[in-house]
């Protein structure tokens, strides 16, 4: 579907329009795109400011296409904005998303703005039913139909995560290294279990890693199509959080990444205290692709560390992003080899 991007005035002036049902994917429109780098004179202020109270209340995401250095007199709309980008190639991935995956793209910006000021534990809750809806969704069936890997057992192992305690330090490693740490349901169960030796014990801090080539590859995509029913697997997500308890034990967890990082292998080290990186380690949010949005914290602890309009656009745009520019953004907190990581 071709998507033209309004220039900013248009964009305004059909904003004034009462009606949300022109602006919503059941109507043909998936996303509106706005191309807001055109110089002055812009809209007046009162317009402007109409607009962008228009914009949060759209059923569709907004994607702005704007200058590194806007103006202050846009600063206000485009903060109203979904998704903000600074180049043509960034906007048309946006675009793409949004036009191929409408109810995903959606449900991830909605659920996005309703997150901001509620608390971790809301939040997860509000993530959790929007990932369940859109489970049982079209986008998501398509893709499980599309999918050359049926789904079966994987080899059964000692344990996929393992725990070593050293004085008043416990060491979690994620422990699946020949399928690069994909997170199954025994991995993320193992995880709330040794995460509940540092909750018990209040003295103790904690550091997570990942064994072989990578952190952790994101949901293991053999699991998925097999939950039975997804109110049940959103009472699972509910019960069993190694997002919730990370959240908890905050400044007392140190993430230690590299490699790639995938789903939750970047969604749940951005709810420890301090993120610590390898210069080879690569980020990436797969989900609006499945027909689905991060579901294992993403549009909770992402959006703390980096802000909205980023934790949108990574998902949206499907970009990987490597150890220096997830710095930059606070994703990380310090980039360095092991071994010299402060």
């Amino acid at each position: 579907m071709a998507v033209r991007c309004l220039a900013l005035a248009d964009a305004v002036e059909r904003l004034r329009a009462p009606a949300a049902e022109e602006w919503s994917a059941l109507t043909g429109t998936p996303v509106v795109a706005i191309d807001a780098r055109a110089g002055a004179p812009y809209p007046d202020e009162r317009a402007l400011a109409d607009a962008a109270r228009r914009v949060v209340t759209l059923p569709c995401p907004v994607v702005v296409l704007a200058s590194v250095a806007p103006p202050p007199a846009l600063r206000a709309f485009l903060a109203a904005a979904a998704v903000v980008v600074t180049s043509a190639e960034d906007l048309a991935a946006c675009v793409t998303a949004c036009t191929e995956q409408p109810l995903a793209a959606a449900t991830l910006v909605q659920v996005l703005r309703a997150g901001v000021g509620c608390s971790v534990a809301d939040a997860l809750v509000l993530e959790s039913l929007a990932y369940a809806t859109l489970q049982g969704g079209p986008e998501h069936a398509r893709w499980l139909a599309t999918r050359t890997d049926a789904a079966r057992p994987a080899p059964a192992a000692a344990s996929p995560v393992r725990v070593e305690r050293e004085g008043g330090r416990l060491t979690i490693t994620l422990d699946r290294p020949n399928r690069h740490n994909a997170f199954s349901a025994a991995m993320r169960d193992a995880l709330v279990e040794a995460l509940a030796v540092a909750v018990a014990e209040p003295a103790l801090t904690v550091v997570v890693r990942g064994a072989g080539p990578s952190f952790c590859s994101g949901g293991d995509l053999e699991e998925f199509g097999t939950a039975p029913d997804p109110a049940t697997a959103h009472l699972v997500r509910t019960t069993r959080s190694p997002a919730r308890i990370l959240a908890g034990l905050g400044a007392r967890v140190r993430v230690e990444l590299h490699g790639a990082c995938v789903g939750a292998g970047v969604e749940l080290p951005a709810f420890a205290g301090r993120v610590a990186a390898r210069p080879d380690a690569r980020f990436h949010l797969p989900e609006i692709r499945m027909g689905l949005i991060p579901g294992a914290g993403g549009t909770v602890g992402l959006p703390r560390r980096i802000g909205r309009q980023r934790t949108a656009y990574l998902a949206l745009s499907g970009r990987w992003i490597d150890a220096a520019e997830a710095h930059a953004w606070g994703l990380v907190d310090a980039v360095g080899d092991e071994g010299t990581l402060p």
